[in-house]
């Protein structure tokens, strides 16, 4: 398990080196993501250059629908504007519901 979150985050890194500007997503083994809804990158949080990886705990419905989102870790200036975005996306339909961890980075462009 341990080999895991190098892993994403290894991939996380990479995906943030292609974009030049902002948010990244990463969700957890559990379930696939079907569609992604940027957020918006919240005004004051750019204005004050704040940047960074908010991560999730997600309750998915068997439809792949978010029902419900903890914030685990993150800046303050970003939950908000993840917590949108992420209540919107789709995962991918299972006969039961489930957990995954999110992770969605904003970075800042030069």
């Amino acid at each position: 398990m341990a080999l895991r979150p190098r892993i994403s985050h290894s991939l996380i890194v990479l995906a943030g080196l292609a974009l030049a500007a902002g948010p990244v997503f990463a969700a957890g083994p559990h379930r696939a993501v079907v569609s992604r809804v940027a957020p918006a990158y919240p005004e004051l949080a750019h204005r004050m250059r704040v940047s960074g990886k908010v991560v999730l705990m997600v309750d998915v419905q068997p439809d792949g629908t978010v029902s419900n989102t903890k914030v685990e870790s993150g800046h303050p200036l970003l939950v908000a504007a993840a917590e949108d975005a992420v209540r919107r996306w789709r995962f991918a339909p299972t006969p039961e519901a489930s957990q995954s961890e999110v992770e969605v980075n904003f970075n800042l462009g030069n």
